[in-house]
């Protein structure tokens, strides 16, 4: 048992992964059956209340009023550009190309952390980062791009619009972890997590209201079919699985926090086969393990 104690935050990076990818196969069936946009905002406040009701149990507090102003900060802004900005495209890769291809580009976190950090926190990239850099976008093209012998170039497997949306996703994300690093620096990881949920809801309550948007909301609601997904994918998803990824951040290094929450998209290819009964192809077992090892080697 003092074994494990030790390996905590390797373990939550784990279990990270596997609520990703139980929260991914559940919101790409709700997604496409309520839309991305009410998704986001239905997950984030079951999340809420998930979170709610953890921190009442385990802190005393409903919600996180014992943080302090910078923490505030940092976290409302970590929500602001991972949740609202880096989720909204996310889930909508989800409904146009799948949560299996989206979550193997979303793997492009690490990669994309560490070019951040080189520009805006000045930490250098050492030569075997970038090649596994390199190596995780080597294998990330060898899935979205294949031959076109027409014109003897290559062309992409699945429709641009989804790939783009799944790297914007990406993107969001690794800014998100880089802010939110700033902000729970000694604080409870499901109370930050609460924070970054508040800015969600914000985020998106301002975009439904621009867009005029809260009578596709309501509508949304009748779609008792979607709800089961909804809730399983808000448990795993908001509550469990940002909480853990955060937790797993505060105690071991972020490098080898994202390798470890990056298998996800190995564990969705059984679920792809056996559960959606898609045609999984070999070329793309084959660069989902090529992507994964250029994330290893990016951290060894």
């Amino acid at each position: 048992m003092n074994g494990l104690a030790n390996y905590t935050g390797e373990i939550a990076a784990l279990a990270t992964a596997l609520c990703w990818a139980v929260t991914a196969t559940s919101f790409e069936d709700a997604g496409k059956k309520i839309g991305s946009m009410n998704l986001n905002l239905m997950r984030l406040l079951l999340g809420m209340v998930f979170l709610s009701t953890f921190t009442w149990l385990t802190r005393g507090y409903v919600l996180p009023t014992d943080a302090s102003a910078e923490g505030w900060f940092w976290l409302m802004l970590s929500g602001f550009v991972g949740i609202v900005l880096g989720d909204l495209l996310l889930f909508e890769a989800f409904v146009r190309i799948g949560s299996r291809i989206s979550m193997l580009i979303y793997a492009s976190v690490p990669p994309l952390s560490g070019i951040m950090a080189y520009f805006f926190l000045g930490e250098a990239m050492t030569f075997i980062q970038i090649i596994g850099m390199l190596v995780t976008l080597a294998g990330i093209a060898s899935v979205i791009l294949v031959p076109d012998e027409d014109k003897k170039s290559v062309k992409f497997a699945h429709p641009l619009a989804g790939i783009l949306l799944a790297f914007g996703g990406a993107f969001g994300q690794a800014a998100g972890y880089i802010l939110g690093k700033f902000g729970m620096a000694g604080y409870d990881a499901f109370s930050s997590t609460q924070i970054r949920l508040i800015a969600g809801i914000i985020g998106f309550a301002i975009l439904f209201t621009i867009r005029g948007h809260w009578p596709k909301f309501k509508t949304a609601f009748k779609r008792k079919d979607a709800m089961l997904s909804l809730g399983l994918g808000s448990f795993f998803g908001p509550f469990l699985g940002i909480s853990l990824s955060l937790y797993a951040v505060q105690r071991i290094n972020p490098g080898v926090a994202s390798t470890l929450t990056s298998i996800t998209p190995v564990l969705l290819i059984p679920v792809a086969f056996f559960l959606k009964k898609e045609k999984v192809k070999l070329r793309e077992v084959l660069g989902t393990f090529v992507t994964l090892a250029g994330i290893a080697i990016m951290f060894m």
